[in-house]
């Protein structure tokens, strides 16, 4: 039989001759696994077996089984885009050749301004019927962290992890729909998905199992695993081996567009959508101010009725984040898409703009700077993931040897950007921006020594030290913009990265999620101050706090329960508060402290706890300090 199968397969396809042995030994799925390889070029994966041990090649198929299986289209549809991918990288394509660029619709706000106001009043109001992707693939490692991202303090003074500040921010989103639809307090459910991989799956799960999902119900989270894609040793797309290992594949991450493959393979997209969810935040799992402008994002979304809104920041002529824009092509196609930063210099040089990547009147460049933060509306998300399968547009980055191309340093991969999404989309999609001018972006992706390099650069430095600095920034913009007068700071060295010495204010979502709730909890507000280097803390249920005055030198920490209504009528504190001291050289210390060089240390703080539900008022002036009502 086997040589009869043999007798009609062309010579490219015929089986070595190792391969051809062991077939009556394989089961009839590892037999179509093994054609489906060899009709696919892919010969020279045998070439090292000899009577391979059955454990050997059952892991071998499994994981070319897994390979198949999870990719839009399998393993024939993978090799095929490799080879015209890298034929396009060997030949110079330029992907952006007979393209013109223009500004794309979209809305450029300063935060705390009137028109973001009104956009925050139509988002809120949009908040129950939106969904969040958590893209959380990754250990922190490249920072000097062991464990996952999501785990990593997003300052130090409350220590409080990222997946729980996101946690309780969909939570304060749920009790905000409830305050203005007290018919719906208790049914307000918003759902979260978080994409996973092998290094960080059991670690995300056990996190969350460990803080009881951080007060989200267990069915209100799913983890979606993103699988690895094969490596390519060549330009001919073959598949490369463990050199040490003929029985294993090498594989390496395919990138954070596989996350669109996953809501639609897992059948989440279409669950949400039947469930009622109408918009779908993408978000990356190291900034913490990500939540920040979602409501005035939504508000915009809704106004322009756009399919997709990229969240951005102003952007720096030069800088290293890309640009959104529209692109019309010489043959009619148009899309408005994330332009890499790389590639935006020479594409204004070869169209309308002979000076390059240039600022405008503004100040800044004209095109909106691409955070990888996404807004889309899940009716028509949902349904082109139905045509496309999930599938994203992809791209290789080979590492060759030389200027012939035809070798490579190590084996390469295709790679997929969750920001390419609108390259899948006809014209008529509706695909915008929102520009919030703020203190809106601060991720925590370079290490301690990268972080100096940038930071004596003048360079912002998207590191621990600056995201924890920033975290208090945002705090008092959000302060300022309900009307409470902050000084600048002035800029200090934390062990020699360079950032602005705020106040260090930690309040919990639950204060509120749009400016007009601070507001309203905040009475007075020139009757609120914050002297320099003070600290801050709210946690717990904020819900039931209320500031007429409150005047801070040194360290306040509150904490509530729910059902607790705090009046700080007239709140005085003076003390010697909590100062940040750099590690001395040598000095053994935490990872968390580790990776930023600096500690905490608690020279004298306030504490108000209210543990039991009822109301109560803080009145220095009259030394009632502490009254239940």
């Amino acid at each position: 039989v086997w040589a009869a199968m043999l007798g009609w397969m062309s010579p490219s396809k015929k089986m070595p001759e190792a391969l051809s042995a062991l077939q009556p030994k394989l089961s009839e799925r590892q037999r179509q696994l093994s054609k489906l390889l060899i009709d696919n070029g892919q010969h020279h994966l045998f070439s090292q077996w000899s009577d391979p041990a059955p454990a050997d090649v059952d892991r071998f198929f499994g994981k070319v089984e897994q390979l198949e299986t999870s990719y839009p289209g399998g393993l024939k549809a993978y090799v095929g885009n490799a080879k015209q991918l890298l034929a396009d990288s060997k030949a110079g394509v330029n992907p952006l050749e007979g393209w013109t660029p223009s500004v794309p619709t979209g809305e450029t706000l300063d935060y705390g301004s009137e028109a973001f106001a009104k956009y925050e009043t139509m988002g809120v109001d949009e908040l129950e019927a939106c969904g969040f992707v958590l893209v959380a693939g990754g250990l922190g490692e490249r920072l000097g962290f062991s464990g996952i991202k999501v785990a990593l303090p997003t300052q130090i003074t409350t220590e409080e992890p990222y997946l729980s500040l996101y946690a309780r921010s969909i939570l304060a989103f749920e009790r905000r729909v409830a305050l203005s639809k007290p018919e719906k307090e208790g049914h307000v459910t918003i759902p979260l998905a978080i994409m996973v991989s092998d290094d960080t799956a059991a670690r995300t799960e056990a996190l969350l199992k460990e803080h009881n999902h951080y007060g989200l119900r267990p069915e209100q989270v799913t983890l979606l695993k993103q699988e690895k894609v094969a490596c390519l040793q060549d330009n001919e797309a073959r598949l490369a081996l463990d050199p040490k290992d003929p029985y294993s594949l090498l594989t390496k991450p395919h990138g954070h567009g596989d996350v669109h493959f996953l809501l639609h393979e897992s059948g989440t997209a279409k669950r949400w959508l039947e469930s009622g969810v109408r918009w779908v935040y993408f978000m990356q799992d190291t900034n913490a101010l990500v939540m920040k402008v979602l409501p005035a994002c939504l508000g915009v979304s809704k106004a322009l009725k756009l399919e997709v809104n990229s969240v951005c920041v102003p952007r720096a002529p030069g800088e290293s984040i890309g640009g959104i824009m529209k692109l019309k092509h010489k043959d009619g196609r148009a899309m408005t898409v994330n332009v890499e930063y790389n590639q935006i210099d020479s594409l204004l040089k070869a169209t309308i703009e002979p000076r390059g990547d240039v600022a405008d009147e503004s100040g800044f460049s004209p095109w909106p700077g691409s955070i990888n933060q996404l807004l889309f509306a899940l009716e028509p998300y949902a349904a082109q993931l139905a045509r496309t399968l999930g599938k994203m547009p992809e791209f290789v980055n080979p590492k060759y040897t030389d200027g012939t191309k035809t070798a490579f340093k190590s084996p390469t991969r295709l790679e997929c950007m969750m920001q390419d999404y609108p390259k899948s989309l006809p014209p008529t999609a509706a695909v915008g921006f929102c520009v919030v001018k703020g203190i809106t972006f601060s991720p925590v992706k370079n290490n301690l020594a990268e972080a100096r390099k940038k930071s004596a650069a003048g360079e912002p430095t998207h590191s621990a030290a600056s995201g924890e600095a920033d975290t208090y920034a945002s705090a008092c913009e959000m302060l300022s913009a309900a009307g409470v007068e902050i000084d600048q700071p002035p800029l200090v060295s934390r062990s020699g990265v360079s950032v602005r010495d705020w106040p260090r204010v930690v309040i919990d979502p639950s204060f509120g999620v749009v400016l007009s709730d601070w507001r309203a909890k905040l009475l007075s507000p020139a009757s609120v101050s914050l002297a320099p280097a003070s600290t801050l803390v709210l946690q717990g249920d904020l819900s039931g706090l209320t500031v007429e005055s409150l005047a801070l030198k040194g360290a306040l920490v509150v904490r509530m329960c729910k059902g607790a209504k705090v009046t700080f009528k007239n709140v005085k504190v003076d003390n010697k508060g909590w100062r940040f001291v750099d590690l001395g050289d040598g000095e053994d210390a935490e990872e968390k402290l580790a990776i930023r060089s600096y500690k905490l240390v608690k020279h004298g703080q306030r504490e108000l706890v209210y543990d039991t539900p009822g109301e109560y008022v803080v009145d220095d002036e009259t030394f009632f300090r502490c009254t239940l009502l």
